[in-house]
Parts: C-alpha cells; structure tokens; sequence
C-alpha cells in the first residue's frame, strides 16, 4: 500500500469525486482542499461552491472563498440557493456545468436535497461530471447527498438497531453505497451497521473528518487526510431483521468490513493494490475488489434532461 497519495493529475473526459467526511483544513495544511483544486484543474480551475445544505450563505462563503483562494485559484464563484426557484435558473445551471470544480459544503442534507434535488442545478452538476470531467466535491452533509440512497436521519447507538436509521433520496452520484461522515469522532459504527442491515445490497462507507474518499468513477479509489474510510459489505450477511421489533439490537453475521486507511489507492484496471515496499502490485482480496468495483460504479442520471444550449440550460 502506498504510504503518500499520488498527485497526478487526470485529463478530462472522466471527472472525480471527492467525498470528505467533514471538518476538512480550510486554513494551515489543506491537503484535501489542495487535491480536489489540482483533480479540477489547478489555479485556471473555475470552482463553484455550493453551500445550499446551510441557512449561513455568507458566512459559508467567505471560509471557502478565502480557503480557495489561498491555494491560488483565481475564479471562486457561488449562488446564495435560497428555494428550488433559484436553483431552477438557467444561469445558475449554466455556472455549474462550466464548473470545473463544484464544492458542495456541509450543513443538513435533507435542506440540501429540498432545495436542489431533480433541479437543473442537480442536473448540471452531473452532466459536468460525465461530459466535462469536472470534479464533484462533497463534505459533511454534501458527502452524505452525493450517494443514490441518503442517510439523513439516525441514532448514535452504539450497537445496531432496528428502525434506528433512515434513507431518502440522495443526488446519485454514487450508486450503491451510503455515506456517512465524521464516521469514527462520532461514533457511527453501530448506525452505519443498522443502515446496512435494513439494506444488505447496498454498501456502507464510513469517512473519518479531515479524510476524502476520492473515486474516479469506473476506475479507481483513493483514501488521503489523517484518518480512514471503513467500508462495510453486507451482500452475505445473516441477520434477525426481519424478525425482531424496533429499537431491539441486531444479530448480524458474516459483515465483511474493510478499512481504508488514508494513503491507499486502489486500481481496478489492473485489480491491484499499490504496495509500497518495492513498486510492487499484489492482487486484491476478491471481497475487497468487488467492494471498491461497488463504490466506484457509474450511477445513471434518473431522467435524461432536456438540452436547450450547449452552455448547460436544462429543462
């Protein structure tokens, strides 16, 4: 396993995710910051920030602003997304598909998909994903809505409950995983664990805060900050679910977990791990390869919108 994350910097064509986990460095050492700008573009990157999942526009605004700006680049924009109106506007749908960096903060993600889910700023952002290889950052409440299926409701039990979680729809840029985020600060095994349960096809991924799970869809995962990503796989389980009444504690067996340390990366084009004794490559587990083939699959748009204009206008 590598022990530092690589820097190289993909071309367009396919885009990135970087889902963070929440708390990322916004001031002294922005490692995941400085990542998501370079997998934008660099300096030239025009970045959106998208701060919809928080009633505090402005003051959202200005820390990324001047965290952005600080790692050099030179066009910082944004949109105060007050109701779904604006986040019906043309030109503001126009602004995110030109993008080539969208940054969606933290705050409540059941405000963030209210306000934007099925728009044409929703829209926008997955068609810069897929036609201009523009990256789609997400932290705290903007890393849990990047998944098809939301976790936006749960208890912190330590133990996994029946009824303790709840899923909505989530904006589909990851397709079969729930995301959940300041994973092990919170304590968040036992909700992560109760999500799976009720839902065994789906996977479970944790994000410690300070981490990002970076995907290239289809192709690549990649772990960097100071923590770890734990990936839960429930595809073999046994469980009592169906069984016992709510908040009762679940038996759960044969859960594959995973952890992600930060400084891992994972091809599947080869399947291999890095290894980083002697550049060497050695086979992934099969459990594992079918995991990280899971994250990192492309999810379809749920319906194709209209095109008015190249510049990105949707219906």
């Amino acid at each position: 396993m590598k022990n530092e994350s690589s820097n190289a910097v993909d071309g367009p064509g396919i885009g990135h995710l970087v889902i963070v986990g929440g708390k990322e460095n916004r001031t002294n050492d922005m490692v995941i910051l400085e990542r998501f700008v370079a997998l934008a573009g660099g300096p030239d990157a025009k970045i959106f920030v998208l701060t919809a999942a928080s009633d505090k526009h402005d003051d959202i605004w200005n820390i990324y602003e001047n965290a952005f700006t600080r790692l050099g680049v030179r066009q910082v924009t944004t949109s105060n997304i007050k109701n779904r109106e604006d986040a019906c506007e043309e030109a503001t749908a126009a602004m995110l598909f030109e993008a080539d960096g969208i940054f969606m903060t933290g705050g409540d993600q059941k405000r963030l998909m209210a306000l934007i889910g099925g728009t044409r700023i929703d829209h926008a952002m997955h068609r810069a994903l897929r036609e201009r290889g523009a990256c789609i950052g997400g932290t705290s409440a903007g890393a849990s809505a990047m998944s098809q299926h939301m976790l936006f409701n749960g208890t912190n039990d330590l133990l996994p409950q029946k009824g303790s979680v709840h899923l909505g729809a989530g904006l589909g840029l990851v397709r079969r995983v729930i995301i959940d985020q300041h994973f092990s600060e919170r304590q968040r095994l036992g909700r992560l664990l109760s999500a799976v349960a009720q839902n065994p096809y789906l996977l479970g991924a944790g994000i410690d805060e300070n981490t990002a799970l970076i995907v290239r869809p289809g192709q690549s995962l990649e772990v960097i900050g100071d923590g770890a990503v734990t990936l839960i796989d429930g595809r073999e389980m046994l469980s009592n679910f169906t069984e016992v009444k709510n908040t009762e504690t679940l038996e759960l067996a044969d859960v594959r977990l995973h952890l992600l340390p930060a400084g891992v990366s994972y091809d599947l084009a080869s399947f291999t791990e890095d290894d980083d004794k002697d550049g060497a490559t050695m086979p992934l587990s099969p459990g594992l390869g079918d995991a990280i083939a899971a994250v990192t699959s492309w999810c379809g748009l749920y319906r194709e919108p209209t095109k008015h204009k190249s510049s990105g206008e949707l219906s």
